[in-house]
């Protein structure tokens, strides 16, 4: 696995908890000669991982549309910026660069790209693991939603065979390994 993308907030939050697991998971995915591939944001939770990967020796990558340029919200520091006219452009080009991703605490945005990767995973668009840090049980109420959904009758049991939930940003990252070496990587990026 060289690339993982990561979703997070542009917050912080209120529980300096999802900093240090921001800052910890980005050390491990240096440390392991994992590159970042993310929104692009010097703000928020996005921040704080490419500090803590840039600091630690490591390569970031970031996909921002100009509008978010003109905000003043682009990181400087990285190997590579990458403006693109839009956020699907954004997201399309980051779910192509990636061997997995991850999701760190967020919000709205957040939520929709998570979203996003795991309907197309879902469709087999992809086969790439998707992990989520549970920092201080923060998508424990997601994990209880999805299961609400199966229970319906809106979805089937086996969605949690391709998410894996985690609050330690070692084992996380030690299960998309495993997860990844497992799988076939390919993004039809023409279906998406």
């Amino acid at each position: 696995m060289k690339s993982i993308c990561v979703f997070c907030g542009s917050r912080t939050g209120e529980m300096p908890e999802y900093k240090e697991a921001a800052q910890t998971f980005g050390k491990l995915m240096a440390a392991q000669d994992i590159q970042l591939i993310f929104g692009a944001g010097k703000v928020g939770l996005m921040g704080v991982i490419a500090d803590a990967i840039l600091e630690a020796g490591g390569s970031a990558v970031g996909v921002i549309p100009q509008f978010l340029v003109d905000r003043e919200v682009a990181h400087t520091g990285l190997q590579e910026l990458i403006v693109v006219e839009s956020m699907h452009q954004r997201k399309k080009i980051m779910a192509e660069r990636a061997d997995a991703f991850v999701i760190l605490p967020g919000g709205i945005g957040t939520y929709e790209e998570f979203f996003e990767v795991l309907t197309w995973r879902h469709l087999t668009l992809h086969h790439k693991p998707i992990g989520l840090l549970n920092t201080e049980g923060y998508y424990t109420p997601l994990k209880q939603f999805l299961t609400h959904t199966i229970t319906k009758g809106f979805l089937a049991e086996d969605i949690f065979d391709i998410l894996h939930f985690d609050p330690q940003p070692h084992t996380l990252l030690d299960a998309l390994h495993k997860r990844y070496s497992h799988s076939n990587q390919g993004l039809k990026s023409s279906q998406i």
